[in-house]
């Protein structure tokens, strides 16, 4: 969904209408009001609910143990992660943990900078490839690996180097109980989706 879209924050609950006010530039609170007002209103068809009454709260996080873990219907399902890039929200539900990225193509000057600190495969792979397509594959694994922590609740905490997600045009099949799948959007992004088996 395009998310700069104007979308009246009456939706919100007061914590994201706090959230909202907070940002400083309106295109990123307006994208932030869409994406989250696009939530509320899948949630709530969901959940037969209207969107101002869907009970939003956060899991304890896996790694230390603080309130703010993965975000979560209070209830726990349905599952739900979403994400931006520029204008655009994607927006992932699941019966089972998900989570959900998408980023621009970073110029290869980012890459050199942010490859080392994935898996030693996903280096080694990206060191095997020619300058020029090093940026794909790196932003391949970068919003495979982003998805999946999102998917576990741990985000960045977990770290980059410890899971192997793959470079490749596919994802690697390496993660036991998890799925990991790229989604087609526009031509200067990648995203993914990673969801737990059942």
């Amino acid at each position: 969904m395009r998310a700069d879209t104007p979308v009246a924050p009456t939706t919100l609950d007061a914590g994201e209408r706090r959230r909202a006010r907070a940002f400083a530039q309106d295109a990123v609170r307006n994208r932030y009001v869409a994406g989250h007002a696009a939530l509320r209103r899948l949630l709530a068809a969901r959940l037969g609910v209207p969107p101002r009454q869907v009970a939003l709260t956060r899991e304890p996080c896996p790694v230390c143990g603080g309130p703010h873990g993965r975000p979560t219907v209070v209830g726990g399902t349905p599952f739900f992660s979403l994400a931006y890039s520029g204008g655009l929200c994607l927006i992932a539900l699941a019966d089972t943990p998900v989570g959900v990225d998408m980023e621009r193509i970073p110029p290869s000057g980012v890459v050199s900078g942010l490859a080392a600190d994935l898996h030693p495969v996903e280096r080694a792979e990206l060191a095997a490839l020619p300058e020029d397509e090093r940026p794909l594959a790196f932003a391949r694994a970068w919003v495979r690996k982003e998805a999946y922590l999102k998917g576990l609740g741990t985000g960045l905490a977990r770290g980059l180097s410890v899971d192997y997600v793959g470079t490749g045009m596919a994802p690697a099949e390496c993660l036991e109980g998890w799925t990991i799948a790229d989604v087609a959007v526009d031509s200067g992004r990648v995203a993914a989706i990673a969801a737990r088996r059942c």
